[in-house]
């Protein structure tokens, strides 16, 4: 079995290590990071490098990251997922609000098949569950969305294991995305549903941020010297080994830092420097 494969909802095989977009809008997500033809050359050089899964959101600009992926990409390569959000409404740099009503949830879905120009989304995620709208609504939402045939497969973003288990008794959930890197390992409990019901996990903030390649622990560093890598490239492998359910997606706006990321595939641990990166967290 290839391990470097995951089949997204059973039924859509990515290349675990993926690509995020919010490093191609500027600071805040809001607005353009710089030369539209720059982010459209990352993209291009990701899926040249053989990504085949893309995470972008609505809210990334907002709109602006959507839109680059279609300028650049469209028509689709066939093997070629790209995953969006919607149910946050960002209103300025760093400022958002939930917005889970399912007329909302409709108008943002169809806003994103347009900016994408795809027919289908293939896997559209719920970028947070509403408090004030009840769980069966939001999901009731996406579900007939997807019956529609506008969206594939529906995933979560930010929950608990408890949130999770509710929305697996409503619908097909193929993918959650919560932060988890070799320090932050809050969503253990979430992660380990994952693995139990073959749910594809995103983590987000696989570098903590840049802290873990800024900063790095000390067996970070020592397990990176051993490889000749960067530590980012050995957090990345990390993930990679800690779970076949882990599907990272780093962002960046640096074709240096994309291929950096991207190498951190080639890298195979030893049980030994698995153990003393386990130690770190």
């Amino acid at each position: 079995m290839d391990t470097s494969v995951f089949h997204l909802g059973g039924d859509l095989p990515v290349r675990r290590l993926g690509f995020g977009t919010g490093g191609l809008v500027g600071s805040g997500y809001w607005g353009p990071r710089g030369e539209a033809a720059d982010a459209r050359a990352l993209l291009h050089a990701a899926v040249d490098r053989g990504v085949t899964l893309i995470d972008t959101a609505d809210n990334y600009g907002p709109g602006l990251a959507e839109t680059l992926i279609a300028e650049a990409l469209y028509p689709y390569r066939e093997d070629l997922v790209v995953a969006t959000k919607g149910g946050v409404v960002r209103t300025g740099p760093d400022q958002w609000h939930v917005a889970g009503r399912p007329e909302d949830l409709r108008a943002m879905c169809e806003a994103s098949l347009r900016r994408l120009r795809r027919d289908t989304l293939d896997l559209y995620q719920l970028h947070r569950l509403d408090p004030d709208v009840p769980v069966a609504e939001q999901l009731g939402a996406l579900d007939e969305l997807r019956r529609e045939g506008k969206i594939r497969h529906i995933g979560l973003d930010t929950v608990t294991r408890e949130q999770l288990e509710e929305a697996l008794a409503i619908v097909p959930i193929a993918a959650v995305q919560n932060p988890y890197n070799l320090l932050d390992r809050s969503s253990e409990p979430v992660l380990e549903l994952c693995e139990a019901k073959g749910i594809a996990f995103l983590p987000y903030y696989p570098l903590g941020s840049g802290g873990l390649t800024r900063t790095p622990a000390a067996a970070l560093a020592t397990v990176a010297a051993e490889h000749e890598a960067g530590p980012g490239q050995v957090a990345l492998a990390w993930l990679l080994h800690r779970s076949p359910v882990l599907c990272p997606t780093p962002g960046t706006g640096s074709l240096d830092h994309l291929a950096e990321n991207l190498d951190a595939a080639t890298i195979r641990l030893s049980p030994r420097e698995l153990e003393l990166l386990d130690a770190v967290g």
